[in-house]
């Protein structure tokens, strides 16, 4: 019984040192990475867009394709307080997810404004993507 719990050990140990060989490290901050791109996921089975999902909001399905999103939406509701600027973005691909507005006070941002990506995240995926608007609004006149 000892002997199969040693051999069951040095297996698992090989299992690990294979996995962690096999897996890529981190990219270095100088290697040219295209950190403009959002990736969303694509069901495999349904053909449902989502952004960052275990298993499909429709059928239920793990199996996904990584694509690359065009960049633009539009802005669906606010999502927190006002000086954070975050905002529900509805990309054009069909899926929603939460970003942070740049480039406008949050008071120039309104819902149905368009949007373009501007940075899709941290280096390592953390983060909110950031977006800016398209188009600028023209300054508020005073009424008086």
């Amino acid at each position: 019984m000892l002997q199969t719990d040693i051999r069951e050990q040095t297996e698992l140990r090989e299992d690990h040192d294979a996995a962690t060989a096999a897996t890529p490290g981190p990219a270095s901050p100088t290697a040219p990475a295209d950190g403009d791109a959002l990736l969303f996921q694509r069901c495999r089975w349904c053909g449902t867009p989502a952004y960052r999902r275990s298993f499909c909001r429709a059928c239920g399905s793990m199996a996904f394709a990584q694509e690359r999103s065009s960049g633009t939406g539009v802005v669906v509701r606010r999502n927190g307080p006002s000086p954070h600027n975050t905002w529900f973005v509805a990309m054009d691909e069909g899926f929603t997810l939460i970003c942070q507005v740049t480039g406008a006070a949050p008071v120039a941002v309104a819902v149905g404004a368009k949007v373009r990506v501007v940075r899709a995240g941290a280096p390592l995926g953390q983060g909110l993507p950031v977006v800016e608007l398209t188009r600028r609004e023209p300054p508020a006149e005073p009424w008086w």
